[in-house]
């Protein structure tokens, strides 16, 4: 059985400081959601994907990024909304209930791996709900208005969260259903299942699975992607001997 992939492409980049979108900016040479939705082209869990775009952004997206770089898993592509809860919404509405699994990813996450989307989905089937994270590193402090430390939060027990996050189509289908009729606004799509008392398992993610939304964060993409080219280059000089 594969998942349907919600691949999130809808933010307008305010904090990238440039005139292009964030997952239009090049790294290397070819714009962040490209080398997203390739990887998800190449998962084997994946049937098909749904990606969301600005409204505006729809035919530029298909012409310049879906067909320029032959991304033949993506069967919609749907406009976004006011915010990323808005946007994820709109792309499930096009997923068929009979679609048992479903996915959901940041379009600028393009340093997931195939592995990481392959046992994410795996998980999902017996788990109802998955996220990806990561432990944090550095002590957390709670602060007050003022910037006054309250109290100093238990290192091991907080992580870090990150995409994809995978669910069965009719429980995340139920929790964004609850949100909207309560109001209420989660910062990513496992707290809305948190919302209607569903159990969300935590599964190890990588560092490198960062999500390109600065220009320092683009410095370090283009580092990864850097490292990532010349792993696969001693790997094919090897298989030559």
């Amino acid at each position: 059985m594969k998942a349907v992939a919600i691949i999130v492409a809808g933010g307008l980049g305010r904090r990238m400081k440039n005139d292009v979108s964030k997952q239009y900016i090049l790294l290397g040479d070819m714009p962040v959601l490209s080398h997203t939705l390739r990887i998800f082209e190449k998962a084997s869990n994946i049937g098909h994907i749904v990606l969301v775009v600005p409204k505006d952004d729809i035919d530029y997206a298909r012409t310049s990024i879906v067909e320029k770089y032959r991304i033949s898993k993506v069967r919609h592509i749907v406009a976004g909304g006011r915010q990323r809860q808005d946007s994820v919404k709109n792309g499930l509405a096009v997923v068929s209930d009979k679609d048992e699994i479903v996915l959901i990813h940041d379009g600028v996450r393009p340093f997931v791996s195939e592995e990481l989307i392959d046992v994410s989905v795996q998980k999902a089937f017996g788990e109802d709900a998955v996220t990806v994270g990561v432990p944090v590193k550095d002590t957390v402090k709670s602060v007050d208005g003022n910037g006054l430390i309250t109290k100093t939060l238990k290192r091991n027990t907080l992580w870090l969260t990150q995409t994809p996050q995978v669910f069965k189509t009719a429980i995340i289908k139920k929790a964004y259903q609850k949100a909207y009729e309560d109001n209420f606004y989660g910062t990513d799509d496992a707290s809305l299942v948190e919302h209607i008392n569903v159990r969300v398992k935590m599964i190890a993610g990588s560092y490198n699975n960062i999500k390109i939304t600065t220009p320092e964060d683009l410095q370090i993409g283009e580092f990864l992607l850097k490292t990532r080219k010349e792993s696969r280059s001693e790997v094919q000089i090897a298989n030559a001997f």
